[in-house]
Order: C-alpha cells, then structure tokens, then sequence
C-alpha cells in the first residue's frame, strides 16, 4: 500500500491515493405511474427456468466538496496516463458497457487515466477493495452509498449513471393490481429484504401510503419468475432489464408499476481523501465515463460488440441474444431527461431517499445529506 503511494510521487504532481488513514480492521469488513403491458395470455405458465472512518472533507448547502477543483496543480496527459481502478462489483455484465466503452474507445485514456475495470469476487463485500485502498472509485447506487456514510465510511457520490432506479413491480396482466395503491392485502415476492429491490418495495409502498404491515412480504430468493408463473406471490420486484424480459419470453402476459419515489441510482463515488487529493483525476473519471454513456445510447450495436470482448459467453448465440435483449432494456436507465444536466443529482432527491430509509430502518446512523454527494465534479 505505501509502495503504490509514494512510487506515484513526483514533482508537480500529487499521489493518487491518500487512504493511509483507514483503519486496516476495514480489511476484513466483508458482507401510481402509468404501467406498461406485454404481450401473451394472461396466467400462461411454464417451467421457465465497518467500522467508522473519520475524515476530514466539508460539504456545502449544495453537495459540493468545499475546496474548489482548481486547487489541484495535477496535469493529466494521455501520454503518460495515471493508473485509476473502478470498481464494477461482481459479475461482467452488458449493464456496464459505457465503462467497457470508454476504456476501449480510449476516453479514459485521453483523460489521462490508465483504467482498471475490477469486478468483485462474490466473497468480498462491495465496498471492501474501495476502503482497502485497492480501487480509487466505485459504481453504486445512491442508497449504498447512504447506507455506507451512515457506518462512518467517509464516501461521496460524484456521478449519476442509471438516471432512473433499476428496479419495478411485476403483476400479471390479468392481476386486479393496477396501481400501488392496489397492493393492499397481496403477497409480494422479493429475493430478500435487502437492496435495490427492497429498497424499491420500500418507496413504492410508501408513495401509495401503505406500510410493509399492509402488505405480505416474502422472500423468494431469486426465483421471481417461477414464483410469478406458478402464482406463489400476486407480485414481485424485479429489475427492468431482466425479469420482465424472461416473463416475457415465457410468453406470459405482465404489468410494470415502476418506482416514482425519488431514489437515486448506480452512478459514481469515491471517498473523501481520494476527492481531496486527486479532484483532477475524478473530473476525468466523471466526464470520460458519461462518454460511454452518450456512445452507448448513440450506438448501441457497436456498444454490444465492445461488450463482448469483457462479457465471458457472448459467442453463444443464445446468450448472446439475451444478453442484447438485457442491454436493449437498460438503455432508457442511461437517458438523461431533457434539459438535465448529465450526472447531476439533486439535493432534494437526496433528502427524499434518506428519510425514506432513516423512517424504514435502513440506515445505521444519522447522516447529513449534503456531505453524502457532490455535483462538482461534473462536466462543465
């Protein structure tokens, strides 16, 4: 760790990475909207099968980290890039193409940034390689990264990615269910009460004013689509880009109620020592990946053949027929609405989700909303 530090010094430049000041104990830390209708026969069925980091960054009213990007001397140059390493957790995926992108395309590369695309092993807890010191950034959602400062992690999110929460409830087409406020009294399958898909229960009940005892929660692990087809649950939360596409193929006939509380999805963030020291290289970060993401959704086709040089399996054309499918689907999370500015996050939005979770016992702690994400480290 020290040696990865100090070989990164030299004249007119400042080391990448100043997490010297984490605790190594970090180691070993590891753990109603207008819906839309497929087609197919309504009911047809088939066998379809830490402890606590202190830190020193301020924050103002507005999100942004108090000392100002133009502090940083650092030069960044294509010709002799700065090693940067981003965590993508987990599994390679086509959800992950503008990172796959702008590493290909070479838009990391003329920022300056020599890109390490890492994907966790499915042993180690999202945020322990980030707190290590083994990744400079990381991709996550906004509820994560709540959830993480509430445990003392001094992280802040920098950038948006998914505009939109991944996540939506799934009803068959014929289901009396039509809106959230109809969820009174039904079961409701979710893999368990813990991420994106409980969080997402969590604030669709809550925008129709129902609580989780109005309802009958069940965890079905990550049989949603078995569970839907053989009418175990009368729902189930879901991901956009990946149930609804396996119900369909089934040939069964769905509704999707989509989240409209404001939650804050997947997007960037690195903790507050990494910000302080490097701000340069996390401008380049921010602004070359959203460069994927403009490539992406301008060209999608030639996005999935970049994919398949980091997404083991897209030879099968099973798979990869499937896999286009995914990507085709997870376009619209990418889209920034018109007139917004890309990246961007707002403070109310933030507010919003935290209530949301400190009310349903989602968080650890008290956190103070406006030290938890930054917008000034966008594009401008």
């Amino acid at each position: 760790m020290l040696a990865r530090l100090f070989s990164r010094i030299k004249p007119g430049a400042v080391p990448l990475l100043l997490l010297t000041v984490l605790a190594p104990a970090l180691l070993a830390a590891c753990a109603s909207s207008p819906s839309g209708t497929t087609s197919g026969d309504c009911g047809a069925s088939s066998s379809t099968p830490t402890a606590a980091v202190s830190s020193t960054a301020t924050s103002n009213s507005t999100g942004a980290l108090a000392h100002p990007l133009a502090a940083s001397a650092q030069r960044l140059s294509p010709a002799s890039p700065q090693p940067f390493t981003i965590g993508l957790t987990y599994i390679p995926d086509v959800q992950f193409a503008p990172f796959y992108v702008a590493k290909e395309l070479g838009y990391y590369q003329n920022a300056g940034l020599d890109v390490t695309l890492r994907h966790h092993g499915f042993t180690e807890g999202e945020f322990d390689a980030l707190v290590a010191g083994h990744e400079d950034a990381i991709f996550a959602s906004g509820d994560e990264v709540l959830q993480e400062r509430s445990r003392g992690v001094p992280i802040t999110y920098i950038g948006q990615v998914f505009t939109k929460y991944p996540v939506t409830l799934i009803v068959p087409a014929c289901s009396p269910i039509h809106s959230a406020a109809d969820l009174r009294g039904h079961t409701i399958g979710i893999p368990g009460a813990y991420g994106a898909t409980y969080i997402g229960l969590l604030a669709i009940l809550q925008s129709a004013g129902l609580s989780k005892s109005d309802v009958h929660i069940q965890s079905i692990g990550f049989t949603q689509v078995t569970a839907l087809l053989s009418n175990k649950v009368d729902a189930v939360m879901g991901y956009v880009n990946n149930e609804p596409i396996q119900l369909q193929k089934a040939g069964f006939a769905i509704r999707t109620i989509p989240v409209s509380f404001p939650l804050i999805s997947n997007g960037l963030a690195a903790l507050d020592p990494e910000l302080q020291a490097h701000p340069g290289e996390i401008r380049a970060l921010v602004q070359a990946t959203l460069q994927g993401v403009d490539y992406t959704l301008a060209h999608p086709d030639q996005a999935f053949a970049i994919c398949k040089k980091y997404v083991p399996g897209l030879d099968d054309p099973t798979k990869a027929a499937a896999a286009q499918a995914e990507l085709t689907a997870t376009l619209p999370l990418w889209k920034t609405a018109a007139g917004a500015k890309p990246g961007y996050t707002s403070a109310d939005a933030w507010q919003q989700m935290e209530s949301l979770m400190q009310t349903q016992g989602q968080l650890s702690g008290a956190v103070n909303v406006n030290s938890v994400f930054s917008n000034a480290y966008l594009p401008s």
